[in-house]
């Protein structure tokens, strides 16, 4: 009797262990196949704006969930700033309007990663989290800079997954 209390015991151990770590598998493939819809969803809009920040589509949302910010908020800032990165100083490698688009970055990483971390450690920690809290440290003297980001942020939001189910949209 002892003994099959002791058995007993430790299959329902066993049992609890393999479902807490099913669970944190559930979860990790959760948070994946969200930031790959997100990437996914960055990607054709990347697309169809031409520009060409597309390659660069997971490490915007990989750096964006590594510094806490919201994964469309550095892209829309390139979108007003510099129309996803069309339109800047050859070389810099700042699509944002960084430093009045004159700091210069080593590449399109670096600047992707530098400008996030700025973006969370200078505004988001400062509780300037939206478009409209982070415009007047941002850019004071625009009345319409927050308009135009959140009007990015939104355009973004409009390429869901719905539309990867078309055959003729490419997303490699």
């Amino acid at each position: 009797m002892v003994i099959i209390s002791l058995v007993g015991g430790l299959f329902s151990t066993r049992k609890a262990e393999a479902a807490g770590v099913a669970g944190a598998s559930a979860s990790l493939v959760d948070e994946l196949s969200k930031q790959d819809l997100r990437t996914k969803q960055l990607k054709l809009a990347l697309k169809y704006y031409k520009s060409p920040l597309v390659d660069y589509s997971a490490y915007f949302v990989q750096m964006a969930d590594k510094y806490g910010i919201d994964w469309k908020l550095l892209v829309a800032i390139s979108g007003v700033e510099s129309t996803f990165g069309k339109h800047y100083i050859s070389g810099t490698y700042n699509a944002y309007g960084w430093g009045g688009g004159t700091i210069r970055f080593a590449s399109w990483e670096d600047s992707i990663e530098e400008v996030s971390q700025a973006l969370s450690e200078k505004y988001y920690s400062r509780g300037l989290d939206t478009p409209y809290k982070i415009a007047p440290v941002y850019c004071p003297p625009s009345r319409v800079w927050a308009k135009n980001v959140t009007f990015f942020m939104n355009k973004l939001d409009e390429f869901r997954k719905e539309d990867f189910l078309d055959p003729s949209i490419n997303l490699i």
